[in-house]
């Protein structure tokens, strides 16, 4: 019988991959949102603690090896000090049997054999705290070092400073460096208790500190939740320190001013608009319903002239507050910033209106930056105006007076008196006088020049004629 075959050896699963250490870049990611999701003041609470932590730690260590130099600089002076005293002594063979150091410093006379001749109390009389070689090193290195006493039956690291005298004679000078570490070991305790303690208090000052600075901030937020489209005259408080969120609080309650003012005038414009569109559209729909009502006896030529009449005044009306819309859209600025030569756009409009307006240019070219189209609407605006007042011709005259190019437009009208010429720019305004809409003017056409002129950079102003009035219209010289 044939012998089975052997099994075949089964392939290895692939190996995992070891798992990552450290964090990964979606642990980071958290991290980041986790903390940028904190509140402000806790986040400049735990930075501000932060900064402060690494300050104390790096006080603390700063401190403690201050301390523990000075202290060993102090036992260093010491053990010098009597070292010296001792060799003096021994110089001048006056050396006492038994000698006596009132701080506790240990001393060593070894004569030129190694023997030791003079020690104070409690000092090893027959083994030198250093060997020959020791003492020939320690003179030569003319510095204390530290030596283990423990070999010397004395059981603490000793500071010891050697120094040699006449006739082969050396000193050893030791002390005991315990009292520095238990002074280091003492402040280290100190420290480590008192600097989390101090850290506790200024993060709570801090907290403290910065939840008073926020707190302006917080009146704010409360107070911008109180504005609504009801109560659109309510301000933000603003605080009494002159500071950042004194400003920010100015700034934002000019910011509200604004949005008011704006709000207020489209709300006007809007309703000024209506109104005027209720009188053609009223006009046009009696019209058509009476032709409609009598047919039989109805003039249709009339009423097509009429219904076309007041469809004019519509037109005019739509055309007008499309311009201003522009303006507004644009925010004070031309729509086109190109050369204008305003002596050929005046020549070029004034052609129009034949005998009845007189032109005058003064010499050589005036160039402006902008749109011809729209500063071709302000001269228009301004000479119909003039046209429907004056009792014989209109004058446009064009000259230059330094950077400034001065437009003005003249008729001999009744005037405006000068406490209504500035209002005169307003939109939808109508003088109760014989300046009035006497050919259906909607009140729109100087409020029209006067922003068109300051989108470019210009002024425009009505002052009296004698008699009549002039206007009069500077634009900067490219």
């Amino acid at each position: 019988m044939a012998a089975d075959p052997a099994p075949r050896p089964r392939p290895a699963p692939p190996a995992e991959p070891p798992p990552a250490t450290g964090a990964t870049p979606g642990g980071r990611g958290r991290a980041v949102g986790l903390w940028r999701r904190r509140s402000l003041r806790f986040r400049l609470t735990a930075v501000a603690s932060a900064v402060l932590a690494v300050a104390l730690v790096v006080s603390a260590y700063v401190m403690i090896g201050v301390l523990r130099n000075a202290l060993l600089s102090t036992i260093d002076d010491s053990i010098y000090q009597r070292a010296r005293e001792a060799v003096s002594l021994a110089d001048a063979e006056r050396l006492p049997n038994e000698m006596t150091s009132p701080d506790g410093t240990l001393l060593q006379v070894v004569d030129g054999t190694g023997r030791i001749t003079h020690t104070t109390a409690g000092t090893d009389r027959l083994v030198p705290l250093l060997n020959t070689a020791g003492r020939a090193e320690a003179i030569g290195a003319a510095e204390a070092r530290f030596l283990d006493g423990k070999p010397y039956g004395i059981p603490h690291v000793l500071r010891v400073r050697v120094l040699s005298a006449d006739r082969g004679r050396t000193v050893i000078a030791a002390r005991p460096f315990s009292e520095v570490q238990t002074s280091i070991s003492t402040a280290g305790h100190v420290l480590l208790v008192g600097t989390p303690l101090l850290l506790i208090l200024l993060a709570g000052v801090s907290w403290v500190i910065i939840g008073g600075t926020l707190r302006p901030i917080a009146a704010l937020r409360r107070g911008a939740e109180e504005i609504t489209d009801t109560a659109r005259s309510h301000r933000l408080p603003v605080p009494e320190a002159r500071d950042e969120v004194h400003s920010l609080a100015t700034t934002l309650n000019a910011m509200l001013a604004r949005l008011e003012k704006a709000d207020i005038r489209q709300r006007a414009l809007v309703s000024d608009a209506a109104h005027e569109l209720r009188s053609p559209l009223a006009s046009i729909r009696l019209q058509l319903e009476v032709a409609l009502g009598h047919p039989e006896g109805q003039d249709w030529q009339e009423t097509a002239e009429g219904v076309l009449e007041d469809t004019m005044r519509l037109s005019r009306l739509a055309e007008d507050l499309l311009a201003l819309a522009r303006l507004d859209e644009r925010g004070g600025t031309p729509a086109r910033s190109e050369p204008v030569e305003l002596d050929q756009l005046v020549q070029q409009t004034v052609e129009r209106y034949g005998q009845a307006v007189t032109v005058r240019i003064g010499d050589g070219p005036m160039v402006t930056t902008g749109d011809a189209l729209d500063l071709g609407r302000v001269l228009v605006n301004l000479v119909d105006n003039a046209l429907r007042h004056t009792r014989t011709v209109v004058l446009v005259e064009l000259r230059d007076e330094g950077a400034d190019a001065v437009l003005t437009v003249t008729d001999d009208g009744p005037g405006i008196p000068e406490l209504d010429r500035e209002r005169v720019f307003d939109r939808f305004t109508r003088l109760d006088s014989a300046r009035s809409r006497d050919e259906g003017g909607a009140g729109l056409g100087l409020a029209i020049v006067r922003e068109t002129v300051h989108a470019h950079g210009g002024a425009v102003r009505l002052e009296d004629a004698a008699p009549g009035l002039r206007a009069v219209v500077r634009l900067p010289l490219s």
